[in-house]
């Protein structure tokens, strides 16, 4: 098993989650973070005054998979949030060593 995350521009997490769904992605968690990478930031106008802003909103997308499946999830997280500008965001993909569905009780695959 494994945990495919992706750090993402905000407005491109429905895009994704279309995506994943298609290939029939059943359980994803979002969560709204900030960073930054290569762009450093960015600077801003507020009320005629310029600042900078150093970590820009992401949204962090987590998804646990089979083994077979992390090559498509990766390929339609990387097609769908792609806008071809700087910080379009990162994939990493974790080992996972066990899951447990609460609920049932089930493991492992089973769990996901």
């Amino acid at each position: 098993m494994k945990m495919v995350m992706a750090i993402i521009k905000p407005f491109k997490l429905d895009d994704v989650r279309e995506a994943l769904t298609q290939l029939g992605v059943q359980g994803l968690t979002v969560s709204e973070v900030k960073g930054f990478g290569r762009q450093k930031g960015q600077t801003e106008i507020y009320r005629g005054a310029e600042y900078a802003v150093n970590f820009l909103p992401k949204v962090k997308i987590e998804v646990a998979v089979t083994d077979g499946q992390v090559q498509g999830v990766v390929e339609a997280i990387q097609k769908s949030a792609n806008t071809g500008r700087i910080g379009d965001g990162k994939i990493f993909v974790l080992d996972v060593s066990h899951a447990v569905r609460i609920r049932t009780g089930e493991t492992n695959a089973d769990a996901l």
